[in-house]
């Protein structure tokens, strides 16, 4: 049976309560920006602004992220330092209105972005928790500092593993990493044993600086016309042979065991403008889940090599970046038992008719009956974590310690940290063996009685965690006694996993990640705006 809320923690409930309908319209705002990975311009000024109004100092732009930041209030003296932070990119390819039928965006691209997860919501969820937390010590006089982040990238797993590189984790005593629920099974917990694991990602850039010096491409001899003569194979050559050479050696790479996954995206495929000339440049970003380290190094190896022979096959230099590198995740069982305790207090999030009729009428669009519950009963009921580690560990191998990825992971090696689910409206399969289209759970991401029961319990959960931090010295240090030991001595400790893209990373970001940009059009996707039907 959950504990009654102290008065410092009801504070934070009905500050909550009091600014539902704001912070509704805020996480809308957000949800129509729809920016992607590294060009979330708008979406962090946002951010910026709306901090600044409520009292937070904010460096923008932290760790040479121009869409970053890094936002810090504290009141009296002493006292933790709570972590929390926001996302808000969208997704390239997930353009959708808020209807309950098919219907990209107007005025941009189909291929546009959108929010999916939607971290949109995840973002508002982290701002609500540290509002209300702000709120609550104010009128209590708690002493602490809030420390909240703007985290661009995330569907990169950009830019948590940079802050830790420049050192802003450090000063933490512990974090709160809220995620919409992606486990049905998970829906409303707290992640007990089996934390995310790792992503790497790296581009590589194919030159061709000397063509002509490519078997007969520079002899013409007489009335021979260089349109006909062979030209090297360069750089698009090059982008193709480590396309298929990596699929061909993908089951190669590591034996068939543990749950991984590896997929590529072309960023420059060769700038050729005329048919005779031979491309000079391209690029193919490779992402890579996995486990551990170990597992992480052996994809890499692979890939290196792959592309050191394909550059010389193609009459090509290579070189290649790192976008990002994570940690696999670090557990805190103390913190996760702080948490789902708050967790019981608040309770899981309830939806209402509004947003389950929407959801009928998206399987009836879809050509089937729709049952009275459309979203399944897990996401408004809440899971102890010792059961929902229990069903995780179920379809993973004993020797596996960390499963999919996630770049929060890298706070839990500079605090104790806690990963918390929350149940995001989601339609069931509407029949056997059919699998819901991916724009319904867009269309229900822009749908705020969808979303606001989600977004508003995570923000109630987190305020009063970092509330019990601040107030119950004892539990903090229970949650810091089992960081040492997990890292040897915590930062810097016999076991501890420093930053694996080393100090001071710089930001990747002079890549052509896809964005929204001014034209004498007006403002367009990257891709051009297709005439109305």
């Amino acid at each position: 049976m959950a504990a009654d809320p102290t008065p410092e923690k009801r504070t934070a409930l009905d500050w909550v309560e009091a600014n539902a309908a704001s912070l509704s319209e805020d996480h809308m705002t957000i949800w129509h920006m729809h920016e992607p990975s590294w060009r979330e311009y708008r979406s962090a000024a946002w951010y910026v602004e709306r901090l600044r109004a409520e009292g937070f100092e904010v460096e923008a732009g932290s760790a040479g992220m121009p869409t970053a930041f890094c936002a810090t209030w504290s009141q009296g003296s002493g006292g933790p330092t709570i972590g929390c932070y926001a996302e808000y990119d969208a997704v390239t390819g997930s353009s959708q209105d808020p209807v309950p039928y098919r219907k990209p965006r107007d005025g941009v691209h189909p291929g546009a972005a959108g929010h999916t997860d939607p971290h949109s919501a995840l973002g508002l969820g982290g701002l609500t928790g540290a509002l209300a937390m702000k709120a609550a010590m104010e009128q209590h006089g708690i002493a602490g500092r809030i420390k909240f982040f703007g985290e661009p990238a995330e569907k990169m797993c950009g830019s948590k593993p940079i802050h830790a590189s420049h050192g802003y984790y450090d000063d933490l005593d512990a974090a709160i990493s809220f995620h919409p629920t992606s486990l049905p099974a998970l829906s409303n917990t707290v992640i007990w044993e089996t934390h995310c694991g790792c992503y790497w990602s790296k581009v590589y850039t194919f030159t061709s600086p000397d063509p002509e010096t490519w078997g007969s491409a520079g002899e013409r001899r007489g009335a021979q016309n260089s349109h006909a003569v062979a030209r090297a194979p360069a750089a698009m050559d090059a982008l193709c042979l480590m396309y298929t050479t990596t699929k061909y050696t993908k089951e190669n790479m590591l034996p068939h065991r543990g749950s991984w996954t590896l997929n590529e995206a072309i960023l420059n495929g060769g700038f050729a403008t005329a048919d005779n000339l031979p491309p000079r440049f391209s690029q193919i970003q490779f992402a890579w889940r996995c486990p551990s380290v170990e597992m992480a190094e052996a994809i890499e190896h692979v890939l290196d090599n792959n592309a050191k022979h394909v550059a010389g096959l193609t009459h090509c230099e290579v070189s290649s970046d790192w976008v990002t590198k994570t940690r696999p995740g670090l557990a805190n069982n103390a913190l996760a038992e702080i948490t789902y305790g708050n967790f019981e207090i608040v309770g899981p999030p309830k939806f209402p008719e509004e947003a389950k009729e929407f959801g009928r009428e998206m399987i009836r669009n879809l050509g089937y009956d729709a049952p009275a519950e459309p979203f399944a009963a897990l996401l408004e009921q809440l899971v102890d974590p010792r059961e929902g580690e229990r069903q995780l560990r179920e379809q993973l191998p004993s020797w596996q310690k960390n499963y999919t990825s996630d770049d929060y992971t890298d706070y839990t090696w500079h605090a104790p940290t806690v990963r918390l689910y929350v149940g995001r409206a989601a339609l069931i399969n509407p029949a056997p063996g059919v699998k819901v289209p991916h724009w319904c759970h867009c269309a229900l991401g822009g749908l705020p009685a969808a979303m606001d029961p989600m977004f508003l319990t995570a923000g109630k959960v987190i305020a009063l965690t970092g509330l019990e931090l601040m107030t119950d010295p004892a539990a903090l240090a229970r949650c810091r006694a089992e960081f040492e030991e997990r890292t040897g001595g915590g930062i810097g400790g016999s076991k501890w996993l420093p930053p694996l893209l080393g100090k001071n990373f710089p930001a990747p970001i002079h890549y052509p990640w896809p964005e929204y940009v001014e034209t004498v059009r007006g403002t367009e996707w990257v891709l051009p705006t297709p005439p109305a039907a």
